[in-house]
Protein backbone atom coordinates (compact mmCIF):
# COMPACT_ATOMS: atom_id res chain seq x y z
CA UNK A 1 0.00 0.00 0.00
CA UNK A 2 1.44 3.65 -0.67
CA UNK A 3 1.02 5.80 2.32
CA UNK A 4 0.88 9.83 1.71
CA UNK A 5 2.04 12.48 3.59
CA UNK A 6 1.42 15.92 2.05
CA UNK A 7 2.29 19.29 3.29
CA UNK A 8 0.04 20.98 5.48
CA UNK A 9 -2.69 23.47 3.80
CA UNK A 10 -2.98 25.78 6.41
CA UNK A 11 0.52 27.81 6.32
CA UNK A 12 0.45 28.40 9.89
CA UNK A 13 0.58 25.09 10.59
CA UNK A 14 4.04 24.19 11.74
CA UNK A 15 3.54 20.12 12.76
CA UNK A 16 4.25 17.44 10.88
CA UNK A 17 2.51 13.91 10.81
CA UNK A 18 5.44 12.13 10.10
CA UNK A 19 9.38 12.51 11.10
CA UNK A 20 12.09 11.04 8.92
CA UNK A 21 12.78 8.12 12.10
CA UNK A 22 9.60 7.03 11.40
CA UNK A 23 9.73 6.37 7.77
CA UNK A 24 11.59 2.92 8.64
CA UNK A 25 8.44 1.36 10.69
CA UNK A 26 6.24 1.68 8.18
CA UNK A 27 8.70 0.09 5.55
CA UNK A 28 8.72 -2.47 7.45
CA UNK A 29 5.06 -3.12 6.92
CA UNK A 30 5.90 -3.40 3.67
CA UNK A 31 4.13 0.11 3.14
CA UNK A 32 5.81 2.84 0.39
CA UNK A 33 6.10 5.66 1.92
CA UNK A 34 5.61 9.18 -0.15
CA UNK A 35 6.24 12.60 0.91
CA UNK A 36 5.74 15.77 -1.01
CA UNK A 37 8.73 17.68 -2.11
CA UNK A 38 10.07 20.56 1.01
CA UNK A 39 7.57 18.57 3.25
CA UNK A 40 9.73 19.32 6.55
CA UNK A 41 11.08 22.31 5.87
CA UNK A 42 9.46 23.95 8.10
CA UNK A 43 11.30 22.11 11.00
CA UNK A 44 14.61 22.29 9.00
CA UNK A 45 14.62 18.66 7.95
CA UNK A 46 15.39 18.58 4.03
CA UNK A 47 14.39 16.06 1.37
CA UNK A 48 17.59 14.32 1.84
CA UNK A 49 16.52 12.53 5.26
CA UNK A 50 13.02 11.24 4.34
CA UNK A 51 15.30 9.75 1.06
CA UNK A 52 18.04 8.20 3.44
CA UNK A 53 14.99 7.00 5.81
CA UNK A 54 13.29 4.86 2.59
CA UNK A 55 10.62 7.19 1.58
CA UNK A 56 9.78 8.85 -1.98
CA UNK A 57 9.51 12.14 -2.66
CA UNK A 58 6.51 13.32 -5.14
CA UNK A 59 4.89 16.02 -6.16
CA UNK A 60 1.37 17.29 -4.46
CA UNK A 61 -1.15 15.49 -7.04
CA UNK A 62 0.42 12.55 -7.94
CA UNK A 63 1.19 11.99 -4.06
CA UNK A 64 -2.11 12.72 -3.31
CA UNK A 65 -4.51 11.07 -6.11
CA UNK A 66 -2.23 7.65 -6.15
CA UNK A 67 -2.35 6.92 -2.29
CA UNK A 68 -3.88 4.25 -0.42
CA UNK A 69 -3.86 6.34 2.51
CA UNK A 70 -2.99 9.87 3.35
CA UNK A 71 -1.88 10.87 6.34
CA UNK A 72 -1.99 14.85 7.83
CA UNK A 73 -2.21 16.67 10.61
CA UNK A 74 -5.73 19.14 9.54
CA UNK A 75 -8.53 18.66 7.42
CA UNK A 76 -8.10 18.32 3.43
CA UNK A 77 -10.13 21.56 3.18
CA UNK A 78 -10.97 21.27 -1.16
CA UNK A 79 -8.15 18.72 -1.69
CA UNK A 80 -11.21 15.61 -1.48
CA UNK A 81 -11.45 15.67 -5.27
CA UNK A 82 -7.91 14.39 -5.46
CA UNK A 83 -8.17 11.29 -3.52
CA UNK A 84 -8.98 8.09 -5.23
CA UNK A 85 -12.16 6.29 -4.53
CA UNK A 86 -11.41 3.77 -1.62
CA UNK A 87 -8.72 5.34 -0.26
CA UNK A 88 -8.36 6.31 3.55
CA UNK A 89 -7.59 9.81 4.93
CA UNK A 90 -6.46 10.00 8.32
CA UNK A 91 -5.76 13.44 10.35
CA UNK A 92 -8.34 15.74 12.40
CA UNK A 93 -10.88 16.59 11.00
CA UNK A 94 -13.12 18.57 13.31
CA UNK A 95 -16.19 16.88 12.12
CA UNK A 96 -19.15 17.97 13.92
CA UNK A 97 -18.18 21.72 12.61
CA UNK A 98 -17.00 20.62 9.15
CA UNK A 99 -20.32 19.29 7.86
CA UNK A 100 -19.51 20.30 4.34
CA UNK A 101 -16.44 18.59 3.97
CA UNK A 102 -17.77 15.40 5.32
CA UNK A 103 -20.64 15.52 2.69
CA UNK A 104 -17.45 15.62 0.20
CA UNK A 105 -16.19 12.76 1.54
CA UNK A 106 -19.04 11.11 1.80
CA UNK A 107 -19.92 12.04 -1.51
CA UNK A 108 -16.39 10.80 -2.72
CA UNK A 109 -16.45 7.18 -0.89
CA UNK A 110 -13.46 8.60 0.88
CA UNK A 111 -12.86 6.42 4.24
CA UNK A 112 -12.09 9.20 6.89
CA UNK A 113 -10.67 8.61 10.20
CA UNK A 114 -10.90 11.62 12.38
CA UNK A 115 -8.20 11.50 15.04
CA UNK A 116 -10.43 13.44 17.83
CA UNK A 117 -13.00 10.99 17.72
CA UNK A 118 -10.47 7.52 19.10
CA UNK A 119 -11.86 6.23 21.77
CA UNK A 120 -10.55 6.72 24.85
CA UNK A 121 -9.37 3.63 26.27
CA UNK A 122 -6.00 1.81 27.74
CA UNK A 123 -5.71 -0.20 24.26
CA UNK A 124 -5.60 3.56 21.93
CA UNK A 125 -3.60 5.10 24.40
CA UNK A 126 -0.98 4.95 21.99
CA UNK A 127 -2.60 6.42 18.99
CA UNK A 128 -4.20 9.43 20.95
CA UNK A 129 -3.16 11.98 19.07
CA UNK A 130 -5.78 14.48 20.97
CA UNK A 131 -4.40 13.53 24.03
CA UNK A 132 -0.77 13.73 23.21
CA UNK A 133 -1.13 17.30 21.93
CA UNK A 134 -2.90 18.74 25.01
CA UNK A 135 -0.78 17.82 26.78
CA UNK A 136 2.11 19.59 24.94
CA UNK A 137 -0.43 22.65 24.98
CA UNK A 138 -0.80 22.90 28.75
CA UNK A 139 3.07 23.03 29.08
CA UNK A 140 2.59 26.02 26.23
CA UNK A 141 0.23 27.67 28.08
CA UNK A 142 1.84 28.56 31.33
CA UNK A 143 5.06 29.44 29.64
CA UNK A 144 3.09 31.88 27.08
CA UNK A 145 1.66 33.47 30.40
CA UNK A 146 4.35 33.29 32.38
CA UNK A 147 7.02 35.20 29.10
CA UNK A 148 3.50 38.09 29.28
CA UNK A 149 3.51 38.17 32.78
CA UNK A 150 4.90 40.76 34.96
CA UNK A 151 5.74 38.42 37.71
CA UNK A 152 8.09 35.84 38.24
CA UNK A 153 6.35 32.46 39.00
CA UNK A 154 8.68 31.03 41.89
CA UNK A 155 9.11 32.39 45.40
CA UNK A 156 12.57 34.64 45.60
CA UNK A 157 14.67 35.24 48.66
CA UNK A 158 16.85 38.24 47.22
CA UNK A 159 18.82 40.91 49.26
CA UNK A 160 16.31 43.83 48.40
CA UNK A 161 13.44 41.28 49.90
CA UNK A 162 11.52 38.39 49.53
CA UNK A 163 9.33 37.97 46.27
CA UNK A 164 6.35 35.91 46.58
CA UNK A 165 5.05 33.19 44.48
CA UNK A 166 3.12 33.86 41.44
CA UNK A 167 -0.79 32.89 42.06
CA UNK A 168 -2.19 30.39 38.85
CA UNK A 169 -5.72 29.69 38.38
CA UNK A 170 -6.03 26.26 36.48
CA UNK A 171 -9.70 25.80 35.14
CA UNK A 172 -10.27 22.25 33.88
CA UNK A 173 -8.22 19.22 35.03
CA UNK A 174 -8.06 17.13 31.90
CA UNK A 175 -4.50 16.18 30.26
CA UNK A 176 -3.78 20.11 29.03
CA UNK A 177 -5.11 21.03 32.62
CA UNK A 178 -3.24 18.17 34.64
CA UNK A 179 0.00 19.11 32.56
CA UNK A 180 -0.88 22.94 33.04
CA UNK A 181 -0.56 22.83 36.88
CA UNK A 182 2.12 20.40 36.71
CA UNK A 183 4.38 22.96 34.89
CA UNK A 184 3.53 25.90 36.64
CA UNK A 185 4.33 24.02 40.01
CA UNK A 186 8.06 23.34 38.34
CA UNK A 187 8.23 27.17 37.30
CA UNK A 188 7.79 27.64 41.23
CA UNK A 189 4.04 28.93 41.58
CA UNK A 190 1.23 28.73 43.94
CA UNK A 191 -1.50 26.85 42.12
CA UNK A 192 -4.75 25.83 42.12
CA UNK A 193 -7.43 24.31 40.28
CA UNK A 194 -10.88 23.37 39.81
CA UNK A 195 -13.00 20.97 37.68
CA UNK A 196 -16.52 20.00 37.63
CA UNK A 197 -15.30 15.99 38.24
CA UNK A 198 -14.71 15.31 41.79
CA UNK A 199 -12.80 12.59 40.59
CA UNK A 200 -9.65 14.35 39.68
CA UNK A 201 -9.29 15.84 42.85
CA UNK A 202 -6.71 13.31 43.97
CA UNK A 203 -4.93 14.25 40.53
CA UNK A 204 -4.76 17.55 41.35
CA UNK A 205 -3.22 17.33 44.60
CA UNK A 206 -1.29 14.49 43.73
CA UNK A 207 0.66 17.66 41.35
CA UNK A 208 1.02 19.79 44.13
CA UNK A 209 -1.92 21.90 43.73
CA UNK A 210 -4.68 22.64 45.92
CA UNK A 211 -8.25 22.12 44.26
CA UNK A 212 -11.03 24.32 44.64
CA UNK A 213 -14.64 22.43 45.90
CA UNK A 214 -17.44 23.68 44.59
CA UNK A 215 -20.49 22.02 45.40
CA UNK A 216 -22.36 21.96 42.30
CA UNK A 217 -24.35 18.81 42.99
CA UNK A 218 -24.88 16.30 40.60
CA UNK A 219 -22.13 16.58 38.49
CA UNK A 220 -19.45 13.76 36.72
CA UNK A 221 -17.99 12.80 33.53
CA UNK A 222 -19.07 11.17 30.60
CA UNK A 223 -17.86 7.46 29.53
CA UNK A 224 -14.72 8.63 27.69
CA UNK A 225 -14.16 10.97 30.61
CA UNK A 226 -15.12 14.10 29.19
CA UNK A 227 -17.32 16.75 31.18
CA UNK A 228 -20.57 16.77 31.42
CA UNK A 229 -22.75 19.81 30.67
CA UNK A 230 -23.65 22.14 33.66
CA UNK A 231 -27.11 23.67 34.22
CA UNK A 232 -27.50 26.97 34.43
CA UNK A 233 -27.79 27.10 38.40
CA UNK A 234 -24.71 25.14 38.15
CA UNK A 235 -23.04 27.26 36.01
CA UNK A 236 -24.09 30.46 38.40
CA UNK A 237 -22.63 28.81 41.46
CA UNK A 238 -19.25 28.31 39.91
CA UNK A 239 -18.55 31.23 38.34
CA UNK A 240 -19.25 32.96 41.97
CA UNK A 241 -17.10 30.79 43.84
CA UNK A 242 -14.46 31.07 40.50
CA UNK A 243 -14.25 35.03 40.49
CA UNK A 244 -12.82 35.10 44.07
CA UNK A 245 -10.18 32.74 43.00
CA UNK A 246 -9.52 34.49 39.76
CA UNK A 247 -9.48 38.22 41.26
CA UNK A 248 -6.63 36.48 43.49
CA UNK A 249 -4.94 35.27 40.66
CA UNK A 250 -2.00 36.30 38.58
CA UNK A 251 -2.60 33.64 36.11
CA UNK A 252 -5.93 32.34 34.94
CA UNK A 253 -5.67 29.25 32.28
CA UNK A 254 -8.99 27.79 30.56
CA UNK A 255 -8.70 24.50 29.29
CA UNK A 256 -12.77 23.56 29.24
CA UNK A 257 -14.27 21.53 25.94
CA UNK A 258 -17.59 20.21 25.54
CA UNK A 259 -16.69 17.05 23.18
CA UNK A 260 -18.59 18.23 19.74
CA UNK A 261 -19.76 21.28 21.19
CA UNK A 262 -19.39 24.82 21.50
CA UNK A 263 -17.05 25.21 24.21
CA UNK A 264 -19.01 26.72 27.57
CA UNK A 265 -18.55 30.61 28.82
CA UNK A 266 -16.50 30.33 32.30
CA UNK A 267 -14.73 33.40 32.72
CA UNK A 268 -17.34 36.43 32.36
CA UNK A 269 -16.44 40.10 31.96
CA UNK A 270 -18.20 40.76 35.57
CA UNK A 271 -15.30 38.29 36.63
CA UNK A 272 -12.12 39.79 34.49
CA UNK A 273 -13.24 43.43 36.16
CA UNK A 274 -12.38 42.14 39.36
CA UNK A 275 -9.09 41.04 38.75
CA UNK A 276 -5.71 42.43 39.58
CA UNK A 277 -4.63 45.06 36.92
CA UNK A 278 -1.57 43.05 34.71
CA UNK A 279 -2.99 39.42 35.21
CA UNK A 280 -3.05 37.09 32.34
CA UNK A 281 -5.33 34.55 31.31
CA UNK A 282 -4.96 32.09 28.81
CA UNK A 283 -8.27 30.63 26.71
CA UNK A 284 -7.27 27.39 25.63
CA UNK A 285 -10.66 26.50 24.12
CA UNK A 286 -10.55 29.44 22.09
CA UNK A 287 -10.39 27.61 19.03
CA UNK A 288 -13.64 25.80 19.80
CA UNK A 289 -16.00 29.54 20.83
CA UNK A 290 -13.63 29.96 23.99
CA UNK A 291 -13.92 30.25 28.00
CA UNK A 292 -13.71 33.72 28.39
CA UNK A 293 -15.92 36.58 27.26
CA UNK A 294 -14.22 39.16 25.07
CA UNK A 295 -11.34 36.36 24.03
CA UNK A 296 -10.08 36.31 20.12
CA UNK A 297 -8.46 34.03 18.10
CA UNK A 298 -5.14 34.51 17.09
CA UNK A 299 -5.04 37.85 19.20
CA UNK A 300 -4.01 39.30 22.94
CA UNK A 301 -7.02 41.38 23.94
CA UNK A 302 -6.73 43.72 26.72
CA UNK A 303 -9.50 44.59 29.29
CA UNK A 304 -9.42 46.47 32.55
CA UNK A 305 -5.57 46.06 32.88
CA UNK A 306 -5.93 41.88 31.67
CA UNK A 307 -4.33 40.89 28.83
CA UNK A 308 -6.93 37.77 27.09
CA UNK A 309 -4.54 35.70 25.18
CA UNK A 310 -6.36 33.61 22.77
CA UNK A 311 -3.38 31.90 20.80
CA UNK A 312 -4.63 29.08 18.03
CA UNK A 313 -2.69 25.68 17.96
CA UNK A 314 -0.36 25.99 20.89
CA UNK A 315 1.16 22.25 20.21
CA UNK A 316 2.54 24.28 16.89
CA UNK A 317 4.61 26.12 19.33
CA UNK A 318 6.93 23.30 19.85
CA UNK A 319 6.28 21.99 16.79
CA UNK A 320 9.44 19.41 17.20
CA UNK A 321 8.07 17.62 19.99
CA UNK A 322 4.02 18.01 18.50
CA UNK A 323 5.00 16.04 15.40
CA UNK A 324 7.38 13.45 17.77
CA UNK A 325 4.31 12.82 19.25
CA UNK A 326 1.72 13.10 16.27
CA UNK A 327 3.90 10.70 13.70
CA UNK A 328 4.18 7.99 16.30
CA UNK A 329 0.11 8.05 17.26
CA UNK A 330 0.07 7.75 13.29
CA UNK A 331 1.95 4.77 13.03
CA UNK A 332 1.02 3.40 15.78
CA UNK A 333 -2.59 3.42 14.47
CA UNK A 334 -1.68 2.28 11.20
CA UNK A 335 -0.03 -0.77 12.74
CA UNK A 336 -2.75 -1.79 14.98
CA UNK A 337 -5.00 -2.23 12.53
CA UNK A 338 -2.13 -3.45 9.79
CA UNK A 339 -2.52 -6.91 8.29
CA UNK A 340 1.19 -8.35 8.13
CA UNK A 341 0.52 -10.88 5.63
CA UNK A 342 -1.53 -8.98 3.07
CA UNK A 343 0.01 -6.00 3.79
CA UNK A 344 -3.23 -3.49 4.31
CA UNK A 345 -4.84 -1.57 6.70
CA UNK A 346 -8.02 -3.90 7.87
CA UNK A 347 -10.88 -1.41 8.09
CA UNK A 348 -13.03 -4.75 10.54
CA UNK A 349 -15.97 -4.53 12.70
CA UNK A 350 -13.73 -3.10 15.65
CA UNK A 351 -14.74 -0.53 18.55
CA UNK A 352 -12.18 1.65 18.44
CA UNK A 353 -13.26 2.09 14.25
CA UNK A 354 -16.40 2.64 14.73
CA UNK A 355 -15.51 5.67 17.01
CA UNK A 356 -13.18 6.95 15.02
CA UNK A 357 -14.24 6.18 11.29
CA UNK A 358 -16.30 9.16 10.03
CA UNK A 359 -17.46 8.49 6.43
CA UNK A 360 -17.21 4.85 4.92
CA UNK A 361 -18.33 3.31 1.52
CA UNK A 362 -20.83 7.12 0.63
CA UNK A 363 -22.03 6.84 3.87
CA UNK A 364 -21.72 8.70 7.46
CA UNK A 365 -20.35 5.44 9.63
CA UNK A 366 -20.02 7.38 13.37
CA UNK A 367 -23.54 7.01 15.14
CA UNK A 368 -22.97 9.84 16.59
CA UNK A 369 -22.01 12.47 14.18
CA UNK A 370 -24.71 11.14 12.21
CA UNK A 371 -27.30 12.07 14.35
CA UNK A 372 -25.78 15.63 15.22
CA UNK A 373 -26.03 16.01 11.55
CA UNK A 374 -29.68 15.12 11.39
CA UNK A 375 -30.71 17.50 14.46
CA UNK A 376 -28.40 20.48 12.44
CA UNK A 377 -31.33 20.38 9.77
Amino acid sequence: MKIAFPKELNAKESRLALLPQTVEKYKKLGAKVLVEKNYGKQLNINDQEYLDAGAVIEDRNSLISNADIVLRVNIPEDEVSLLKKGAIHISFLDPFREKTLVNSLVNSGITAISLEMLPRSTIAQKMDALSSQANLAGYVAVITAASLSQKVLPMMTTPAGTISPAKVFVIGAGVAGLQAIATAKRLGARVEAFDTRPVVEEQVKSLGAKFVKVDLGDTGQTKDGYAKALTEEQIKIQREAMKKVCSESDIVITTAQLFGRKAPIIITDEMIQSMKNGSIIIDMAVESGGNVEGSQADKIVEINGVKIVGQLNLPGKVAYNASQMLSSNLYNLIHHFWDKEKKIFLLDENELLKGCVVTHKNQIQNKMIKEFFTKDK
